[in-house]
Order: structure tokens, then C-alpha cells, then sequence
């Protein structure tokens, strides 16, 4: 009898099917932590590499052809390699890539981003989008003479410093490893659709801005609710806070004039990377004079030196940027682009759902505009086999969690059919057309078949039940148990402003429970607890042992002062 040959599973057929990216990847390592240059390439068991480009598909180095949906992480809304957006590249690459001073490229550049986006009077070029949102902070920061900056959970502003916090769930994470606590401690993270929790936040009188993704954290993955962006723009106006829009991604793809034409609503500030440079390196921060001008130098004494926010870069506003830029912005002013993109991902969405209600899966596709988010192993109330914008009844963190353990498989199977997603996502591309549309929902419907196959769907449910149990129980994230200050500075950060300082507040109780001790050595101990408190406030940043050597010292410090005082009043030596 002639034996069935054994059916591989998803990984092990692509371990097969792609040995050279492994190959690639192993090459990759010796030379480059992790073997990858972007987070978002992080691929078990081995990321995909990829040889050339054109339009919307892209080949590997074992020679397969792939459907393109990271497009240059969203840059490329015009596709890979558009002719006239080349023509432009090559034509500069004569003239000269950075010349170390003005040039008419970037005025014209500057003044195509000015006629597209709504809220911009003025722009100043950078190298990328994390420096874009680090320069808005920064000018909302001098321009209101205020510190802290008002951000929402699972919205991604960047790599920098200010931006890291509550980017990925769990939002209440203490660590960030690098990254100061003093740095974090200036940033106030608020759940986004919560209008009264931001009108509490922004009436304390100390937040300088409020950044956001307008379309909801990581491109739509957590949707905003209607009139949220509106609310936004009342409250911020209200209490002199600059609203800044991060349009890295939407800007010109929700509409030519990104999302605040898409929503009509015009923000102070607006950070833009990826479609402004055409795919090439470049971003910008565009918005109101007033707000802009203190990047300016100025006559005025003492202005330049105490006021003008610094702001130097080498390849800012470079010139093969600014020809590229220019070039793509003003195709993409024509919102017949915007319009094909949209209704591509309207298919993709549709399809994708279609697949998962006949195959009686749990899943969800959604998204908005030209973009689409897969969660498989996530259920929505609104659910209906269509095309999905908003799903129902599903928490922050589990939307910002995407696929959790299944998007590797999926990634990995659509690999296999020859789609390359993105952040278990995708985004389009006008070169996309209705026949890739087809072939993703068919390759999708196969990869959902083959992980229920293989039994990843009853697999990934009960892991689900069992963390929904370990929350259930109480039980502390690692990163707290680890850190025994770690709850201590979570308390302090949600409700110090609002008590006049958690340290004081437990000291002044620990002082008044002091005062009602029926003898002298209770109420010097009460007091030793309550200096004890202040310091762990003023120090809790420090090394667990300095901060307990310090404490100890002080201790004994207050111990002696009290025996000293005891020996004085029973007139011993």
C-alpha cells in the first residue's frame, strides 16, 4: 500500500520554500542586532528579503513574487518605482544630493505641502518621522512655556523618548528600557474616545500639547470615535494646549490634505514623513506662524539665546527628498488617488471577513480609508461578514494586540501564497489592482483554513482564557513584580496631581496618625515613616540599595536626634 505523504505545516513549508531569506537572515545576524534595521520586520521563524521592486509587488531572493502591502511602511502610495517620481530622483542625482545650503527645491517643496494641508502656514523640514514628532513637542513645549505632553494608549509617535510610553499594550507598563523615567514622567497618557478625561487632564493648567494619530492608534487599529477629533480641537482651544495631528501615515492618503481635511478638523501643529518624500528619507512639522515662529532667529535681544527653539540637521530638506516629495504630493493631489487606494482596502476588508464568516472562525478585518487591520482570534458585535470600520465591544488593548500568537502563522502562510502584509495589516497602493485584491481574500482563505488545520485557532483561544484568568486573579505584570517601586510610581503618576502629590498626601497621613500615638516612641516612629515616605518620593528613580542605604541612614540619623532630645529632658549625660 502506497503510503500519503506527510502534509508539512505552514512554518515548515516556508522554511522550504524560502531558505535563501533564511540564509540571508543568518547573514544578517553576524553584522545587525536581531539581523533586522526596523522593528516591524521582526518575522519568526526568519523575515522575508527582498532583491528588487516595481508597482505593487515585490521579489525575494528565492525568486517569489509577492503582492506588496507594507509599501515602504506606507510610503508609497504611488507604488515602487513611479516613473515620474524616478525621472525627478534621477534628474537631481545630476544636479547634485546636498549642496549644505538653501535651495529653490525645498521652497517649492514647502510651499505644495502649504496648498495641500489645511492647518499648514509654515513648515520646517526634518529626516523622519520620530524627529518630526520630537520637534512638535518640543515647539508646543516652548510656545506654551508649559512641560507635560498629553498622548493617547496605543498611539505610535515615533522611537524618541516622549513618544515610547504606552505604545504598546500593556498601556500601565512601567519599563522602557534606555528611556528616563524623568522623560516619561512628563507625558500623561489618556484612554482615547474619553473627552471628560482629558478636559479633567488639560484643566491641571500644565500641558503644553496633545498629540495623536487622527486616525486612531497605528493607523485605525484603535478606532477613534465621531466627534472625538472635534471635541479635541474645543478642549485644547479652550485651555491655550497646542493639538498636534501625527499624519506621518495619513497625511496625504485619508485625503490630499490628510486626515483634518478628511475629518474638517485643523490642528495647531501636523508632523509628516513616509508620502512627503515621495518614499525617500524626509518628514516635516507644518502649522500655524505663531506656533512655528520660535524656530525662527530674530533681532530681538535675548530671543535667540533664551526663546528660538534649535533646530539643525543634516539632511534636512535635502534635495533628492525635496524633488521626490514634490513631485508624488502633487499627483497625490488629485483625490482620485485617494479614492482608488480607498476602495481596494474595501475589498480586502469585505473579502477577508467574507472568508472568515464561511469558514466560522473567529476574526475580525476592519480599517478605514486605504488601510486594513486583521485580528483573527478576536470576535466583535458588529460583525457581519462585510466590510468593517468599527468593531464593536473589543477593549484597546486587545485591538492594539492584532492577531497576538496567530499573526506569525498568518504572516508566514500569506508569505507562502505570495502576499507580503504589514504589522498583520497592509496598506494600498494605487498600483494595486482588483486582480491582487482577488488573490489576497483566496490566499487568505487558504492560510485560515490551514491554521485551523492545524488547530492554532483552539490553541490560541485558550490561551486567551488563560491570560483573561491571570488577569481575573490579580496577578501583577512581571515588570512589577520584578520592581517593588514599580506600583508605587504607577499610583503616584495616575493620581499625585490630583491629591497635591502622593508623597505628601501619605506623609501627611502618616504625621496626623502620629500626633493621636499615646506615647513619645510611637509618635518618633510615625514621623521616621513619614520621612521615610518623602523619600522614597523624592528617590524612588535610584537603585533599589541606594535608596534603602539612604533611607537606613536616616533612620538611624532620627533615632539618635530622638534619643538625644529623650536623654536632654530626663537629664542624662
Amino acid at each position: 500500500m502506497v503510503q500519503a505523504p506527510v502534509k508539512m505545516t505552514i512554518r515548515q513549508e516556508y522554511e522550504e520554500r524560502f531558505a535563501g531569506s533564511l540564509a540571508m537572515n543568518g547573514r544578517a545576524r553576524a553584522v545587525i542586532p536581531g539581523g533586522i534595521t526596523h522593528d516591524g520586520r521582526h518575522l519568526k521563524p526568519f523575515p522575508v528579503s527582498v532583491t528588487r521592486a516595481a508597482g505593487a509587488h515585490k521579489w525575494d531572493v528565492d525568486g517569489h513574487e509577492l503582492i506588496d502591502f507594507a509599501v515602504g511602511h506606507g510610503s508609497l502610495i504611488l507604488g515602487h518605482n513611479d516613473p515620474e517620481v524616478t525621472a525627478a530622483v534621477r534628474a537631481q542625482l545630476e544636479r547634485g544630493t546636498h549642496y549644505g545650503a538653501g535651495h529653490e527645491g525645498e521652497i517649492v517643496w514647502a510651499e505644495q505641502i502649504r496648498a495641500m494641508i489645511p492647518s499648514a502656514e509654515q513648515v520646517k523640514f526634518t529626516a523622519s518621522g520620530t524627529e518630526s514628532t520630537l520637534l512638535a513637542m518640543r515647539l508646543a513645549r516652548a510656545a506654551t512655556g508649559r512641560t507635560t505632553i498629553v498622548k493617547f494608549e496605543g498611539h505610535f509617535h515615533g522611537w524618541n523618548d516622549y513618544a515610547v510610553k504606552a505604545e504598546k499594550p500593556p498601556f500601565d507598563r512601567l519599563v522602557n528600557p534606555g528611556v528616563p523615567d524623568a522623560a516619561l514622567e512628563t507625558v500623561a497618557v489618556l484612554p482615547a474616545n474619553d473627552v471628560a478625561a482629558v478636559e479633567a487632564r488639560l484643566a491641571e493648567g500644565d500641558v503644553a500639547a496633545v498629540i495623536l494619530e487622527p486616525s486612531g492608534a497605528s493607523w485605525s487599529m484603535i478606532p477613534l470615535v465621531e466627534g472625538f477629533l472635534a471635541a479635541l480641537r474645543e478642549l485644547t482651544a479652550k485651555h491655550g494646549v497646542v493639538l498636534i495631528f501625527d499624519e506621518v501615515i495619513t497625511g496625504f492618503r485619508w485625503a490630499p490634505g490628510g486626515a483634518q481635511a478628511r475629518f474638517g478638523v485643523a490642528p495647531d501643529l501636523t508632523t509628516l514623513a513616509k508620502i512627503v518624500a515621495g518614499g525617500l528619507p524626509g518628514g516635516a512639522v507644518a502649522g500655524r506662524t505663531e506656533v512655528m515662529q520660535v524656530l525662527a532667529f530674530k533681532d530681538e535681544p535675548g530671543w535667540n539665546a533664551t526663546k528660538r527653539v534649535r533646530h539643525p540637521g543634516t539632511f534636512n530638506a535635502n534635495p533628492l527628498s525635496a524633488a521626490a516629495g514634490t513631485v508624488c504630493l502633487r499627483k497625490c493631489a488629485d483625490a482620485a488617488v485617494q479614492e482608488r487606494c480607498d476602495a481596494l482596502a474595501a475589498g480586502i476588508r469585505a473579502g477577508c471577513n467574507a472568508a472568515i464568516a464561511r469558514r466560522g472562525v473567529p476574526g475580525i478585518v476592519y480599517g478605514e480609508s486605504s488601510v486594513f487591520h486583521v485580528a483573527l482570534g478576536v470576535t466583535c458585535g458588529n460583525f457581519a461578514g462585510g466590510d468593517l470600520r468599527f468593531p464593536e465591544g473589543v477593549d484597546a488593548t486587545t485591538l492594539k494586540g492584532g492577531s497576538g500568537a496567530l499573526t506569525g502563522p498568518l504572516q508566514v502562510g500569506m508569505l507562502i501564497e505570495g502576499v507580503d502584509l504589514f504589522s498583520g495589516g497592509g496598506m494600498l497602493s494605487v498600483a494595486h489592482t482588483e486582480e491582487d485584491v482577488e488573490r489576497t481574500v483566496e490566499g487568505f482563505d487558504r492560510v485560515v483554513g490551514r491554521m485551523e488545520e492545524e488547530g492554532l485557532f483552539e490553541r490560541d483561544a485558550e490561551e486567551r482564557r488563560a491570560n483573561a484568568d491571570q488577569k481575573d486573579s490579580g496577578s501583577l505584570e512581571p515588570s512589577q513584580n520584578d520592581d517593588p517601586l514599580a506600583a508605587v510610581r504607577a499610583f503616584r503618576e495616575r493620581f499625585g496631581s490630583q491629591i497635591g502629590g502622593v508623597d505628601d498626601f501619605i506623609a501627611d497621613k502618616q504625621a496626623h496618625i502620629a500626633q493621636e500615638l499615646a506615647s513619645e516612641e510611637q509618635r518618633a516612629e510615625a514621623e521616621q515613616r513619614a520621612a521615610i515616605h518623602r523619600v522614597r518620593g523624592s528617590f524612588a528613580d535610584v537603585p533599589g540599595g541606594s535608596v534603602e542605604d539612604f533611607i537606613a541612614e536616616k533612620q538611624r540619623e532620627k533615632q539618635r536626634e530622638w534619643e538625644k532630645e529623650r536623654r536632654w529632658e530626663t537629664g542624662g549625660a
